[in-house]
């Protein structure tokens, strides 16, 4: 490459990183500073106005410096950033709040969007697949109060949900050990998205004469599992937007209003990490923003992604190998969380379970 080739390159990461750490647009006095009187400053300027006419910088007034364009971040970020290495300290902040944090994986998601918060002070959003492949391991039902009672469900990938029923009369002991017999016979060992609404009638058929006092129970436990198999999305510090000034009010009414297809967009992005751009990429990030969008696995399974959405002006070098460790980390405590019931045949591939538990 020739020199001077390889002088504009120098200058466009001098103007990006200077840019992410003041703010300011970026003259050519303060360039040509940094080549230590090897350039001079009319050199320099010709080769920024050079960059602007390419589409790499952009002016905002006559008389500023420059400023990096979405094309000047992007080039920056695939050729010429340098990566920092994580430190030890970003090691411990991710190990004490993620490795031996709540590993339940919502929680998990949830506190990973909580570091990068406060990492970058930007909108995290956090998406989780439906989670029907998983294997029902444990349920639970016991009384509360007057006619009140909490039902488990707890998954091989980890997640647990509950729900609180009210019945029409507090249940005899046997009562409620007959329905936990019954769930716990023909639901342990069944993949979440097998209980469908034709297993859940042949459930309330085995009821039989106590169907009426149970039916709340059976409801609520059959509620848990279109809670587990549905998918979540979260936005945190998405008022960041609106202090910050990278979305317009009526823009971030649309972003909140749009959480479906922001999800969509996220999951859309499996591999490695993507960095979306303005209008150019994703009509979710606006004019002058920037998703960073980073995909975790439980196994050879996507099960979501994680997405930083702020001003173009961000420290990529820094934020790219904090996000990449993170749902690296994300990723190996999920797959490690597996329940050893995943090897195991679902129940329906099992042979027939009588409905009905022999009364003791």
């Amino acid at each position: 490459m020739k020199d001077s080739e390889l002088r504009k390159l120098k200058i466009l990461k001098l103007i990006v990183e200077q840019y992410i750490e003041s703010g300011d647009p970026v003259g050519s006095k303060s360039v040509a500073y940094q080549f230590e009187s090897a350039v001079s400053s009319a050199t320099v300027r010709n080769d920024m106005a050079l960059l602007e006419r390419m589409g790499y910088l952009s002016q905002p007034h006559t008389s500023a410096g420059r400023i990096p364009s979405s094309l000047g971040y992007r080039y920056y970020i695939s050729h010429l950033m340098h990566k920092e290495p994580l430190s030890d300290m970003d090691r411990e902040i991710i190990d004490s709040r993620i490795v031996r944090g709540d590993l339940n994986p919502r929680t998990l998601i949830s506190n990973a969007a909580d570091l990068l918060v406060k990492l970058t002070d930007c909108a995290v959003i956090s998406t989780m697949s439906e989670t029907g492949h998983a294997i029902i391991t444990r349920v639970e039902a016991f009384p509360i109060g007057r006619r009140l009672y909490a039902i488990m469900v707890t998954s091989s990938g980890g997640a647990a949900e509950n729900r609180v029923c009210r019945l029409d009369a507090d249940l005899m002991p046997e009562q409620l050990s007959f329905f936990l017999r019954l769930v716990r016979d023909n639901l342990i060992g069944l993949r979440i998205d097998e209980l469908t609404d034709e297993k859940l009638v042949e459930l309330g058929l085995a009821l039989g004469s106590r169907t009426m006092p149970l039916a709340p129970l059976l409801y609520g436990v059959y509620d848990i599992t279109r809670e587990l198999r549905r998918r979540r999305i979260e936005i945190k510090n998405e008022t960041s937007l609106l202090r910050k000034g990278v979305f317009r009010p009526d823009q971030y009414t649309d972003l909140i209003n749009s959480q479906d297809q922001l999800g969509n967009l996220l999951e859309a992005h499996k591999t490695g990490i993507s960095v979306l751009f303005g209008k150019q990429d994703t009509p979710f990030a606006v004019e002058g923003s920037a998703l960073i969008v980073v995909p975790y696995r439980q196994g050879n399974r996507s099960m979501g992604s994680i997405g930083i959405l702020g001003p173009l002006r961000m420290d990529y070098g820094r934020i790219l190998p904090f996000t990449e460790y993170l749902t690296d980390t994300v990723s190996r405590l999920l797959t490690e969380g597996m329940d050893d019931d995943r090897s195991k045949p679902s129940r329906l591939n099992r042979g027939p379970t009588d409905l009905a538990p022999t009364e003791r």
